[in-house]
């Protein structure tokens, strides 16, 4: 072969040689090409099928519920595990917005809602390392991604591109939504309201509001340049960049925050070097476990649990609004403490408002935290001598005269036909002979009291505490009228049962929560006041009548405020408890004092000496300029005859001892049996009118009952009266 033939053979050769390559570089660029329009086609469906915006309900972002007293001060927040308190836009400080885009999303400002410069530099970045150490979402996209619900995003249970996808698809969606630097500033105002700060305590601080209390004890609003780097730096990391955790690298990660704010022109170089050289100056604080009047925070805490169940509570989001008064309960703290002055007496005080039932005042002596339960709520003590006008109701709504109606004063030791053995005294051991009820209200007289209680009958007067609002489980028994419970009562069940005839007859509901404001906005009222008729207008006010005596003339004149108002004391067995219960035409109280973990004894600790007079200080200083009377009766009281077995026979069988007995009074007679010192003998006097008969005994009413001289005792019987419901 020649050499110009090699020559064209060899140049045949290399034109087929690039043919080749040529045509290999065109299959390839169309192959990639075909790749390419593939993987868009496939980016573009996933995007295609993210759901609208307007289709999805953000995720409930955990927030803590605040409780305010009635003028709107806080008394404290109910713990959760999330702590978040969103602001708006005007509280959030300059230097945290610049913080946060220039170290989270310097291009913040330039993109619409996904950044692709930014996305490539990431992933050239996480190539270079081998690791991911940059990621491409925008300050946008992880709001989307905060907001809402997961499943909406993703078909499976990880996280994947197609996820990455939907949340770069609605976060172009959410910035047409919110367009423009107000759109901007909208977005950027939601994002650090709703990402999580850190974990201090079991607690996420989740918003800047939340965050800066946390770690600097100061309203976001309040926030220096260096603590804005502090916190703008520790979402991407909470627990890595945590202060208290780490504060070294919480230092580095601030400066770094620092330094990037001053490369992109936020702040100068100077500002971010004085920056760098300040102390982290964390303060640890009790901004959100503090509370104030912890024992009624806890009652508006167990009404809401009560009402809405324990998750709705925990999860949080709820403003609640109560009835506490600030003033008052100020004034019984007070009270209260001069009560107990000097002692290692406990003592407890709640105040309603007669009408609403709305709590004014729940206080105890005991700072909070020392009992495990609220006395003047759950505290359950014997009511003494305060438990009689449970049965002066009983005795008004038989229509029973109390001004005419008369018993013996006197010794009781015999056995009731129903009741059995009947043992009582009166508190001083000293008897007035014949009186009628309004006197033996003001003399609190035992003995009185027991009998009118057998004659109108204890299962009758166990309805009526009950109708006044008692919620304590009651056996019917004889002492039971002079305040010898088995389970004893609280002092809120007391105020709200004498409310009952300040008010003209009705039983309220105790309200502590007037309105509860949950996170979508919308308002419920849980309970609305209610008023249920029990007395008529003209029995409450007979009872006003006595009780307002008994505050001038009686046992209760230590509790006089100058006003019109009306009252009883009760004292229990071994000046164990001493109590003051009374009202005004608008408000209720009850005052107990005693001690909280033991029956010990008082010495002198009547409730005339001590409940009645720190009852009459609490009471004066709320009443305010009203000094109004009651208001008359549209339905006068009406009596009727009435003779019940021992208003119209005496006792029969007395036998108390003579050392039980001096006599204040004189009465005698012959034809009775009842026997005191000497063999003196009493006439019960009878009524001029018609006697009727005495009430039938309850159902299954046997048993035995006895009481003694501060109204304590026991017994045993049955009755089939229901509580009602609150």
């Amino acid at each position: 072969m020649s050499h110009r033939q090699r020559q064209r053979r060899r140049h045949r050769s290399q034109r087929g040689a690039g043919r080749a390559i040529f045509l290999s570089v065109g299959v390839l660029t169309g192959g990639l090409a075909l790749a390419i329009l593939g993987i868009v086609g496939w980016v573009v469906g996933i995007a295609a099928s993210a759901p609208a915006l307007s289709t999805l309900k953000p995720t409930p972002q955990g927030s803590t519920s605040v409780i305010y007293a009635a003028d709107g001060h806080r008394l404290g927040f109910i713990q959760s595990s999330i702590l978040r308190s969103p602001v708006p836009q005007a509280q959030i400080p300059q230097s945290l917005k610049d913080a946060t885009v220039a170290i989270e999303d310097k291009r913040f400002y330039k993109h619409k809602g996904v950044d692709f410069e930014g996305i490539i530099r990431a992933a050239l970045k996480n190539v270079e390392s081998h690791q991911t150490v940059q990621g491409g979402s925008t300050l946008t996209m992880q709001l989307v991604k905060n907001l809402y619900e997961k499943r909406a995003l993703q078909s499976g249970s990880h996280r994947t591109f197609k996820v990455k996808i939907r949340e770069a698809k609605l976060a172009e969606d959410l910035e047409n939504e919110h367009p423009g630097m107000a759109g901007k500033q909208w977005i950027l105002a939601k994002y650090v309201n709703n990402v999580p700060y850190g974990t201090v305590g079991g607690q996420t601080a989740v918003g800047i509001q939340a965050a800066a209390r946390v770690f600097f004890d100061k309203p976001a609003r309040r926030l220096t340049l260096a603590e804005s780097a502090l916190l703008a730096g520790l979402p991407q990391a909470p627990s890595q960049y945590s202060p208290y955790l780490n504060p070294t690298a919480a230092k580095d990660r601030r400066n770094e925050v620092l330094d990037q704010m001053a490369k992109q022109g936020y702040i100068t170089t100077a500002q971010a070097r004085t920056a760098m050289l300040s102390k982290l100056g964390l303060r640890h604080n009790r901004y959100y476990t503090e509370r104030r009047e912890g024992y009624f925070f806890d009652y508006v805490q167990d009404e809401l649990v009560k009402r809405y169940g324990y998750e709705t509570v925990r999860r949080g989001g709820l403003r609640i609004d109560t009835t506490l008064n600030l003033h008052d309960q100020a004034a019984a703290k007070a009270a209260l403490a001069h009560s107990v002055a000097g002692t290692d007496r406990d003592s407890a005080l709640v105040s309603m408002d007669v009408d609403t039932g709305y709590i004014r005042a729940m206080a105890s002596s005991r700072r909070y935290g020392d009992l495990k339960f609220n006395l003047a709520a759950q505290g359950h003590r014997q009511p003494g001598s305060t438990f009689k006008v449970m049965v002066l109701m009983t005795a008004l709504r038989k229509g029973i005269d109390p001004t005419t109606t008369t018993y013996t004063s006197m010794p009781l030791h015999f056995t009731d036909p129903t009741w059995g053995p009947i043992d009582v005294k009166t508190y001083e051991g000293t008897y007035g002979g014949r009186m009628n009820l309004v006197t033996a209200t003001l003399k609190s007289d035992n003995t009185v009291y027991e009998q009118l209680d057998l004659d109108v009958g204890p299962q009758d007067v166990r309805k009526t505490a009950y109708d006044m609002g008692i919620t304590t489980h009651l056996n019917g028994y004889p002492a039971e009228g002079l305040g010898g419970l088995r389970l004893g009562v609280s002092p809120l069940e007391m105020a709200r049962a004498y409310s009952s005839i300040a008010n003209g007859g009705y039983r309220v509901r105790p309200i502590a929560v007037t309105k509860v404001v949950f996170p979508d906005g919308h308002s419920e009222i849980p309970y609305k006041p209610t008023k249920t008729r029990i007395f008529t207008d003209g029995q409450a006010y007979e009872a006003t009548k006595i009780l307002e005596d008994n505050i001038h003339a009686g046992t209760g004149v230590a509790a006089n405020i100058g006003c019109p108002a009306g009252g009883k004391t009760g004292t229990t067995d071994d000046f164990t408890d001493a109590w003051f219960v009374g009202f005004t035409p608008r408000i209720s109280t009850a005052f107990w004092v005693g001690h909280a973990n033991s029956r010990e004894s008082m010495p002198g600790g009547q409730g005339a000496v001590a409940a009645a007079p720190y009852w009459g200080e609490f009471m004066r200083a709320i009443h305010g300029s009203y000094c109004g009377d009651f208001a008359l009766p549209k339905d006068p009281f009406q009596p009727v005859p009435f003779f019940g077995r021992y208003a119209r026979q005496g006792v029969q069988g007395n036998t108390s001892s003579s050392s039980d007995y001096n006599s204040t009074g004189s009465t005698g007679s012959t034809g009775s049996t009842n026997t005191g010192q000497g063999g003196q003998t009493y006439d019960p006097s009878l009524y001029a009118s018609p006697p009727q008969q005495a009430p039938a005994p309850a159902p299954n009413g046997n048993g035995n009952g006895n009481g003694n001289g501060q109204g304590q005792g026991q017994g045993n019987g049955h009755g089939g009266v229901q509580a009602p419901g609150q």
